[in-house]
């Protein structure tokens, strides 16, 4: 039951304010018992509230700017835009349109793009079209070069690490500080470990869209305790705890193998937000059936429709972990795994001051971005 300080949207340490400065508080707020933890961070959402990222739209900023401002109420402060496999036309004319920032009262800050695919599995493409996707072949780095159009603003790339030459393109991203995840991939462990000594320090969506765990070769699963990890290097893992996409058994094993690696994402399509029905996702219709998400016309997952602070509420529950652990899956952890934990994901001092309030059962009351209060739900419940 601590107070927390803020100036210039940062978090203080007040014992420079009390003995150098002899200062005070100017504003006092009281919290009424709420729980402040550090804002969540999102590092694959592909759309949400009608907006698709991987459709080139000649409003596109206007969409991600509306995500941006509509995901505050989920206590997302921070994200990473999700494109899955697309045309190279398509990447050409939607990566100029992101561009890195802070967050502020417009929303939620933008970490840089995730592009997941084109250079994944066919046997597990999932939801991605199969007619978009391409291989290392020829020329490598060049061919990614050629299909983005530039990595200026990329985070992370997902990718199939078994895939022909995938070893210097995970070495070549990695020098450019863009995080490689492995996914959509029938990549065995030492292949995994392989990627992994090259640079690679995420899974996607671990479990969905790979081999499945076997017990003579687990598989990417087996990373999870792995021996061939270099020394001070971590493996961070997505999970989509929706309830769908995995059993909380399934969630129960993989955090308590690797506690420190899971890192929360919602991986949402255009349809969160909205009422079930037709929506779309990048070049595929999908169907909204209640929680589930299918390819229009299958019974294959696509992207999911729920919201970080749901994510939240259901790990805890499915793994009967403490709250504090809950809440660094989606905000240390993703902060971590970006290297950006100097900064965001912690209420250290000095570091970024973007916090939620949330009552003991972890709904999100109030969302603030350096400081700044940019969504409070108000007394009807909205």
């Amino acid at each position: 039951r601590e107070d927390l300080w803020v100036r210039e949207g940062k978090i203080l340490n007040p014992e420079k304010l009390f003995f150098d400065e002899k200062g005070s508080a100017d504003v006092q707020l009281d919290c009424k018992g709420s729980i402040i933890a550090p804002g969540f961070i999102d590092v694959q959402i592909n759309g949400g509230f009608g907006v698709d990222f991987s459709l080139a739209t000649d409003d596109f900023k206007s969409g991600i700017d509306l995500v941006s401002q509509k995901i505050l109420s989920h206590g997302v402060t921070s994200f990473c835009p999700t494109l899955v496999t697309s045309p190279p036309s398509v990447y050409h004319q939607v990566l100029p349109q992101i561009s890195v920032r802070n967050g502020g009262a417009h929303g939620a800050g933008i970490l840089g793009a995730h592009l997941e695919g084109p250079f994944i599995s066919r046997e597990k493409k999932g939801a991605h079209p199969e007619h978009c996707l391409r291989t290392f072949e020829a020329g490598a780095f060049q061919d990614l070069l050629n299909t983005y159009g530039s990595l200026d603003c990329v985070r992370i790339v997902t990718l199939a690490p078994e895939m022909k030459r995938s070893s210097e393109v995970i070495r070549e991203l990695t020098k450019r500080g863009v995080c490689v995840s492995l996914g959509h991939s029938v990549a065995n462990l030492s292949q995994a470990e392989e990627a992994v000594q090259h640079g690679a320090t995420f899974i996607t969506h671990l479990f969905n869209a790979m081999l499945p765990f076997h017990h003579r070769d687990p598989g990417i699963v087996g990373l999870l305790t792995s021996d061939k990890i270099p020394a001070g290097r971590r493996v961070f893992y997505g999970m989509i705890s929706d309830g769908i996409h995995t059993n909380p058994a399934a969630l129960r094993i993989a955090h308590r193998a690797h506690p420190k690696g899971l890192v929360l994402v919602t991986d949402a399509i255009a349809g969160m937000g909205l009422a079930p029905g037709r929506h779309t996702l990048g070049q595929q219709v999908v169907e909204i059936d209640g929680l589930n998400t299918y390819i229009a016309g299958t019974k294959t997952l696509s992207g999911s429709v729920a919201t970080m602070d749901t994510c939240v509420r259901h790990f805890q529950e499915a793994t009967g972990c403490s709250i504090e652990t809950a809440l660094e899956a989606a905000s240390l952890h993703p902060a971590q795994l970006l290297g950006i934990e100097q900064n965001k994901g912690t209420l250290n001092y000095d570091s970024d001051a973007d916090f939620l309030m949330l009552n003991d059962k972890l709904y999100v009351q109030a969302t603030y971005i350096a400081g700044q209060e940019i969504w409070r739900q108000d007394a009807s419940g909205m």
